[in-house]
C-alpha cells in the first residue's frame, strides 16, 4: 500500500503567539487586511493566545508586518 501524499502540506507555517487581550480584535482586523500573507485565529481570549497561519514564503513578511503594528505581540512557538 502506498503512502498518501498531501500536496503542499509542507508549505504551511503555524506560529503561536500571545497578544494583549485588548489588542486581539485590532490584530485580527489588521491581519485580515493583509489577507494574502496569512490569517490569525484566537485560541484563548483570556490569556491572549493566538495562532498565525501562513506559508513558508509569506511568513517572514507577515511577522515583520505584525512586529511593526506595535500591538505587543509575543511570538511563542513556530511549527513547521
Amino acid at each position: 500500500m502506498s503512502e498518501r501524499i498531501i500536496p503542499f502540506s509542507d508549505s504551511d507555517k503555524l506560529v503561536k503567539a500571545r497578544a494583549p487581550r485588548s489588542e486581539i480584535q485590532m490584530l485580527v482586523k489588521l491581519v485580515e487586511g493583509l489577507g494574502h500573507l496569512g490569517v490569525v485565529t484566537t485560541l484563548d481570549k483570556v490569556t491572549g493566545e493566538v495562532l498565525f497561519q501562513a506559508t513558508q514564503d509569506t511568513w517572514p513578511d507577515l511577522r515583520q508586518a505584525v512586529e511593526k503594528m506595535g500591538l505587543g505581540v509575543e511570538f511563542l512557538k513556530e511549527e513547521r
